[in-house]
C-alpha cells in the first residue's frame, strides 16, 4: 500500500522564505530573505529548527542535523499562497490570478455586489485588514454597509461586525461575491469573509474567517490520494485553499498555537495518508505588517513545539516542513516576496541525514508523496526524492 511511510505530515510555515529566488527581480524584489533578515533584526535563536538544518540553508555552516534539508524553487508565475500550494501539489500557475491592488475593484463589480446583497459597500481599496476596521469599523456598524478591500494577493475580502451582519449573512454575501468574480475580468483567487467584534478603538477580528477559493484547474496530489482511499487531513486554511477538493477531513484552526495542537492530535490518530497543515500567522499577522519582532515570536513558538511534535511521530511517519513563498518583514511595502523555500524532512530512523540538491520545483514534494503511496498520476511536475531518504 505504501513504500516507506504510512503517514506523511506536511507543515507549511506560511511565507517563511529563505532568500531571493533566481527570478526575484522579475517580481520586484531585490535581496529579500525572510528568515535571515528576521533573525538579524531580532537576534533570534531557533535551536530546534537549526538541528533540522534550517539555518544551514541561510548561512555557510554545515552543522550536523537530524533531518534532510534542501532549498526549493517556485516555477509558477506568482508569489502567493494559492500559487505556492498548488505547485506543491502538482499544478503550475502560468497566468497569475487577477489583483486589484492599485485602484480597488471596478465600479461595475461593486454595484453588482450591492444590488445582489442589499448592502452598501465602503472601503474598496488596498488595505491591511486590521487597519481598515480601525478606519471604517464604526461607520460599518452605524450604516450596516460591508467593508470591501483587497491586498497584494488575488483576494476580495469582506469585513463586517458580527452583531451587525450575522455570520450566516456574511457567508452568503461572500458566496454571492464568489459567483460574481467568476467572470474572467474579475476572477480573483479567493473571497475571504473577515468578521470582527468589539467597539470603536477596540475592534478585533474573530476566528470565524472563511475562504471561498476557486477549484484547482486540474487534479492535484490530494485528489489522487482521496480517489485511492488514503486519508487527506487538512488543517488550518488548507481545505479553503483547495476548495475542499481532494480533502477527506478538514479541521479549522484559530491560529498557529491551535494548529500546532491540532497537528499533535492528528499524529495520535490512526490513519494512512497525508496530514497537510498551514501555519498562517507568519504571513497574515506579521509579514504583511512588516513586524519582524512578531514574526520572530511566531518562529520561536514553532521551534518550542517541534521537539514534542517529533517525539509523537512513529517510526513509519515522515515529517516535511516547508513554505509557500516569502514575506520579508524587513522589506519595503506590504507585499509577499519572491523567495526560495526550505524543505526539512525528518524520520526517527534516519541514520546520516544531509543536505540534498535544490528542488527545481515545489512540486517535487507532491511527487514524493505520490511515490511513497505508489500512485500513478497524470502530473508531470516534480521529481520524487523518496529514495534519497535513508
Amino acid at each position: 500500500m505504501y513504500k516507506k511511510y504510512k503517514r506523511i505530515f506536511l507543515i507549511v510555515l506560511d511565507s517563511v522564505g529563505i532568500g531571493g529566488a533566481k527570478d526575484e527581480e522579475k517580481f520586484g524584489d531585490i535581496k529579500v530573505n525572510t528568515l535571515l533578515h528576521t533573525l538579524e533584526a531580532t537576534n533570534g535563536k531557533l535551536p530546534n529548527l537549526e538541528k533540522m538544518g534550517l539555518l544551514n540553508l541561510i548561512n555557510k555552516a554545515n552543522k550536523k542535523t537530524d533531518s534532510y534539508y534542501m532549498r526549493a524553487n517556485c516555477i509558477s508565475n506568482g508569489k502567493d499562497t494559492l500559487t505556492g500550494h498548488l505547485e506543491m501539489m502538482g499544478v503550475k500557475t502560468t497566468i497569475p490570478l487577477k489583483t486589484f491592488t492599485e485602484h480597488g475593484f471596478p465600479l461595475e463589480l461593486i454595484k453588482e455586489l450591492e444590488a445582489k446583497t442589499g448592502r452598501k459597500v465602503i472601503g474598496n481599496k488596498n488595505a491591511s485588514g486590521t487597519e481598515i476596521i480601525k478606519e471604517l469599523g464604526e461607520e460599518q456598524m452605524k450604516s450596516g454597509a460591508i467593508i470591501v478591500y483587497t491586498s497584494a494577493d488575488s483576494v476580495l475580502q469582506i469585513a463586517a461586525h458580527e452583531q451587525i451582519v450575522p455570520l450566516e449573512e456574511l457567508y452568503k454575501i461572500c458566496t454571492i461575491a464568489r459567483e460574481i468574480t467568476l467572470k474572467e475580468e474579475w476572477k480573483v483567487g479567493r473571497i475571504i469573509a473577515r468578521p470582527f467584534i468589539g467597539s470603536n478603538g477596540n475592534f478585533e477580528r474573530t476566528s470565524n474567517r472563511h475562504d471561498y477559493a476557486l477549484d484547482p484547474p486540474k487534479k492535484t496530489v490530494l485528489d489522487y490520494l482521496k480517489e485511492n482511499n488514503f486519508s487527506v487531513i487538512a488543517l488550518g486554511k488548507i481545505s479553503d485553499i483547495f476548495n475542499s477538493c481532494g480533502v477527506t477531513d478538514k479541521i479549522k484552526t484559530k491560529d498557529n498555537t491551535d494548529c500546532l495542537e491540532k497537528i499533535k492530535e492528528s499524529i495520535q490518530k490512526d490513519f494512512t495518508g497525508l496530514c497537510f497543515a498551514n501555519l498562517n500567522d507568519f504571513d497574515s499577522k506579521y509579514g504583511h505588517r512588516r513586524d519582524a519582532s512578531g514574526y520572530m515570536k511566531a518562529l520561536e513558538e514553532v521551534d518550542n513545539n517541534i521537539n514534542s511534535l517529533k517525539s509523537l511521530l512513529k517510526e513509519d511517519d515522515l515529517l516535511i516542513i516547508t513554505a509557500d513563498h516569502g514575506n520579508d518583514p524587513t522589506y519595503k511595502g506590504t507585499d509577499h516576496t519572491r523567495e526560495q523555500t526550505p524543505v526539512l524532512v525528518y524520520n526517527k530512523k534516519f541514520t546520516n541525514p544531509e543536505k540534498l540538491a535544490e528542488l527545481d520545483t515545489f512540486a517535487s514534494i507532491g511527487a514524493t508523496i505520490l511515490d511513497n503511496f505508489n500512485l500513478e498520476s497524470e502530473i508531470k511536475l516534480g521529481s520524487s526524492f523518496l529514495e534519497r531518504l535513508k
